[in-house]
């Protein structure tokens, strides 16, 4: 296995993956944990279709991708917060996103250019779609996500488990709740790159629900949620590589 691991790291886009990739885990991870618990683990799956759509208006305009994913899946983040207080569409705000901007994302593309390499690369991901820029965005956003997190972690900790009691307090609950869906969306548009736009959202969801079979603190579900991320991740990747090289 470490000859394994030494043959993928000698090749540079297999190390620009597993830079970003274990940067996306740790970064899916730490939010998955106050997501599910806030009941609202599929923005995930929201903002990725938010995030496919926007790709695809990007490349139908010839603008740069990310430049127009980043600020539409802030904006889709920010309205389905809006939205979680409205007992009557909040259960399929959702599903209305996720069906509505895939839609748009299929339309533009088709009346457009067609289903090309770069497009479907987003939506399935690609490890040889990392470039040296999109290395070093992704490594400063990453880190940014990782570090607010950090810095905010008590107040996302008292939101994620009692709202009311915290804004109660004086906490700015919807402060708090904004800088989670904040970083939510960034995580999301980093992740498509490389694991597609109907795949990042399980990579927020299942190492933290698995966490939680095993851990009954905050602090050591979110710790070992990072673990099985990048692990998983580190796995995956692995396994397509190893598939990946000729046999005979």
């Amino acid at each position: 296995m470490m000859d394994i691991f030494i043959e993928m790291i000698s090749y540079p886009f297999m190390v620009r993956a597993i830079i970003v990739g274990c940067l996306v885990s740790l970064c899916a991870s730490l939010l998955g944990t106050s997501l599910v618990l806030k009941r609202y683990s599929m923005i995930g799956d929201g903002l990725s279709h938010v995030g496919f759509a926007a790709l695809a208006i990007a490349y139908a305009f010839h603008a740069e991708p990310l430049t127009i994913s980043i600020p539409a899946c802030i904006a889709a983040a920010f309205f389905l917060l809006q939205l979680k207080d409205s007992a009557k569409i909040k259960g399929s705000a959702t599903a209305l996103l996720c069906s509505g901007a895939l839609a748009i994302g299929v339309m533009t593309i088709s009346l457009s250019t067609g289903m090309n390499t770069d497009v479907c690369n987003y939506m399935f991901g690609s490890i040889l779609a990392m470039s040296a820029d999109d290395v070093r965005l992704s490594v400063i956003l990453g880190i940014s996500v990782v570090l607010l997190f950090i810095l905010f972690y008590n107040r996302i900790f008292a939101v994620t488990f009692d709202e009311p009691f915290a804004s109660a307090t004086g906490t700015r609950t919807r402060l708090y709740n904004m800088i989670i869906a904040f970083l939510t969306a960034i995580t999301i548009v980093l992740g498509m790159r490389m694991m597609g736009a109907l795949l990042i959202s399980s990579l927020i969801v299942f190492p933290s629900l698995t966490a939680m079979q095993l851990c009954r603190q905050f602090k050591t579900t979110i710790i070992l949620s990072s673990v099985f991320s990048v692990a998983t991740f580190m796995a995956g990747l692995t396994i397509s590589y190893m598939g990946s090289i000729p046999t005979g």
